[in-house]
C-alpha cells in the first residue's frame, strides 16, 4: 500500500499518547472512588460486579476510529483487480495469400476464424467489437457491434486476396475508432509524405471537419484496443511502423498475435510460388511502441490459448484505487458503534 500524502503518518503517532492519558484517567479515576465510594461499592467493584471490560470497549472503538481517520488523510492508494474499461476492441485480421500455408494446421486463415470465434465467445457481453479484413488494403468488414452473431458471420466471410497492408490495417482500424479525428487512409497511402491529414483536391463547397489532435502518452487510451493478427510480412500499404507511432500518439494499444513459424512454408498460388514466413520482429516493434503485447501462435491450439489470454488481458485489469473514502466511513461508523455501546451499558456518552 502506498500513500499520496505520506506526512500525515505522523499523526499516527499520537495513538500511544492517547492510550496512555486513557489509562491515567482511568488509574485517577479508580483513585478517587476508592477515597469518596463506601466501603460496599468497593468491595463490589473488587468481587466482579462492575463494568468490567465492557468499560474499555468503547474507547478503544473510538481509538480505532481515529487511527481509521489518520490513515484516511494520508490518502492510501493499492493495487486492486478491476474490469477494464477497454470496451471496445478491433479484431484487425490479416486475410492475404500467404494465410493460405499449412503450418497451421488446417492453413493459418483458418485456425485464425476458428480462435477468433472463441475469442468473442469469451468477452463479456457489454464489450463492443469491429473487424477490419486485411489484404493489399484494409476495410471494416463488420462496424463496431455488440452482435456477436454478425461478427461471426463478418468473420466466416474472409476471402484470400493478395498482398499484405499491415500499416493500413491499424490505420483503419483507430479511424474507426476515432471517426471524427479525419484518419483517411487514402490521404495516408497517396500524400506524398504520408500524412494522413495533407490537403487534398476537394469539390467545390466540400468541406472536412477534424477534430483538433493533441498526442497522449502511448497506452493511456483505456476505452479500446486493437488485437492484430498477421503472419508480419508486409507488402505494400503504409509503412507499419508509421501506423503503429499514429495509435501511440492516441494511447491506443496494439496486442500482435503471430500465426504461422519462423521457418516458414512454401505456398503457390496461379502460377507462382514464394516462401511465407512469420516476421516477429515487426510485430513485436508495433507492441513495444504502442504498449501492448505481443503473443506468439505456432499451431492452431496455441492460437486458442493466445486469445483466451487476450479476453483475460481484456477483461480483468489491476489499478491504483485510492482508499480514503472507505477508511474514512470505517471511521465514522467505528464512532457510531463506540457512542452506541456507551448508551446502551452506561446510558451515558463517555
Amino acid at each position: 500500500m502506498d500513500f499520496i500524502w505520506p506526512s500525515f503518518l505522523w499523526g499516527l503517532c499520537a495513538l500511544p499518547v492517547l492510550v496512555l492519558l486513557y489509562w491515567w484517567l482511568m488509574a485517577r479515576r479508580r483513585r478517587a472512588a476508592v477515597r469518596l465510594a463506601s466501603v460496599a461499592v468497593v468491595r463490589e467493584a473488587l468481587m466482579g460486579r462492575g463494568p468490567g471490560w465492557r468499560r474499555h470497549v468503547p474507547p478503544l472503538l473510538l481509538l480505532m476510529a481515529i487511527a481509521s481517520m489518520l490513515l484516511a488523510s494520508a490518502r492510501p492508494v493499492a493495487q486492486v483487480s478491476l474490469p477494464t474499461t477497454e470496451q471496445t476492441i478491433i479484431l484487425a485480421m490479416d486475410v492475404s495469400g500467404s494465410m493460405r500455408a499449412t503450418d497451421v494446421e488446417p492453413n493459418r486463415l483458418v485456425a485464425s476464424q476458428v480462435a477468433a470465434k472463441a475469442f468473442l465467445a469469451t468477452l463479456p457481453r457489454q464489450v463492443k467489437v469491429g473487424i477490419v479484413a486485411f489484404a493489399g488494403t484494409a476495410q471494416v468488414v463488420q462496424p463496431i457491434t455488440l452482435s456477436r452473431e454478425d461478427l461471426n458471420a463478418a468473420i466466416d466471410k474472409f476471402q484470400l486476396q493478395r498482398a499484405t497492408a499491415i500499416g493500413s490495417a491499424i490505420v483503419v482500424s483507430l479511424s474507426e475508432l476515432f471517426p471524427d479525428h479525419g484518419i483517411d487512409l487514402g490521404r495516408m497511402t497517396f500524400s506524398p509524405r504520408g500524412d494522413p491529414f495533407a490537403p487534398q483536391g476537394r469539390a467545390i463547397g466540400q468541406t472536412v471537419i477534424e477534430k483538433p489532435f493533441e498526442p497522449v502518452e502511448p497506452g493511456s487510451y483505456r476505452s479500446a484496443a486493437v488485437i492484430l493478427l498477421t503472419d508480419g510480412q508486409r507488402t505494400t500499404g503504409v509503412d507499419t511502423t508509421e501506423a503503429a507511432e499514429m495509435a501511440a500518439e492516441r494511447g491506443v494499444r496494439v496486442y500482435t498475435v503471430g500465426v504461422g513459424t519462423v521457418e516458414g512454408e512454401v505456398i503457390g498460388f496461379e502460377g507462382w510460388s514464394m516462401r511465407v514466413r512469420l516476421d516477429e520482429d515487426t510485430l513485436k516493434d508495433v507492441a513495444r511502441i504502442t504498449q501492448g503485447s505481443y503473443f506468439y501462435a505456432g499451431s492452431a491450439d496455441s492460437l486458442k490459448k493466445v486469445y483466451e489470454s487476450l479476453g483475460s488481458r481484456l477483461s480483468v485489469q489491476k489499478k491504483e484505487v485510492e482508499l480514503s473514502g472507505m477508511l474514512a466511513l470505517l471511521g465514522a461508523l467505528l464512532v457510531v458503534m463506540s457512542a452506541g455501546l456507551s448508551l446502551w451499558w452506561f446510558q451515558r456518552v463517555a
